[in-house]
């Protein structure tokens, strides 16, 4: 694979057999190339958001993450507009956990997949662009 753009599924198969800092390298050289990132937006956490929704959409029916992609897109996402809605679930979910650990709350880690597969299957469209979220 020699381009990654968030407007097409990349192949499942092709994806994943890439390393971590391909798929990494690919994300960033498309956002620099196509869009450029604003002042405010951490490029490398970016980056992994987008490698880790592209991962579990590659995993198919084992996660609710590729059904849930397909969707948003239904419902008038754009599919990188798509893949931003269900990583702003994925850092809503690991700033959670991250507060509770620092509030002495030994969060639970057999709960937080499930948690955050639900929270997937139940996003909308429509609660994104609620948002009005910058990643």
């Amino acid at each position: 694979m020699r381009t990654y753009d968030p407007s097409r599924a990349p192949d499942p198969k092709e994806w994943s057999a890439l390393t971590e800092d391909r798929q990494l390298h690919l994300v960033r050289r498309y956002h620099e190339r196509k869009e450029g990132f604003s002042a405010d937006v951490d490029e490398e956490l970016h980056a992994v958001c987008h490698v880790t929704i592209e991962n579990q959409v590659a995993l198919g029916d084992e996660t609710p993450v590729a059904a849930t992609l397909e969707r948003l897109v239904d419902e008038g996402l754009t599919r990188h507009g798509a893949i931003h809605a269900i990583a702003g679930v994925l850092m809503e979910h690991i700033w959670e956990q991250q507060r509770a650990f620092e509030e002495g709350q030994a969060p639970e880690d057999s709960t937080f997949s499930e948690d955050y597969f639900e929270a997937v299957e139940n996003l909308t469209a429509q609660q994104w662009r609620d948002r009005a979220p910058r990643l």
